[in-house]
């Protein structure tokens, strides 16, 4: 199986454990939110973990792009009536692990609630850790 069948696995499941063996262990998240890169993969499962969550149930894939070890997939959501459009770019290693991961989103809007949400769903995330 492929990282990015992994990762598709991991999305229709919503859970952030199959994360473990997916992610490389310097693997770098790079926010839409925050300016700084998160590195790690504790980092890293800890925001997509968030994500599941704050995203919701109507959270899917519109459109995939992928060439080797690298992949771009546009995804659609929708919460509190505001639709959310993004892409999530990541590549994987060639152990089939996912090393870089990238989420840009849009319109401002978007932005602004998924920063909100986000922010409360780490904290929440952080102190049952």
């Amino acid at each position: 199986m492929t990282a990015l069948e992994r990762w598709h696995e991991v999305v229709q499941s919503k859970n952030p454990d199959l994360l473990d063996d997916l992610l490389a262990e310097n693997c770098v998240f790079y926010s839409p939110i925050v300016h700084t890169p998160q590195e790690g993969r504790a980092l890293t499962k800890l925001y997509l973990a968030a994500a599941m969550q704050v995203l919701g149930e109507g959270f899917h894939y519109v459109r995939e792009v992928s060439d080797g070890s690298q992949a771009v997939l546009e995804f659609m959501g929708e919460n509190e009536g505001i639709t959310i459009n993004g892409v999530d770019i990541f590549s994987w290693d060639e152990n089939g692990q996912i090393d870089s991961f990238k989420v840009m989103v849009r319109p401002l809007k978007a932005v602004n609630l998924l920063h909100a949400h986000m922010k409360a769903m780490l904290e929440q995330l952080s102190a049952d850790a």
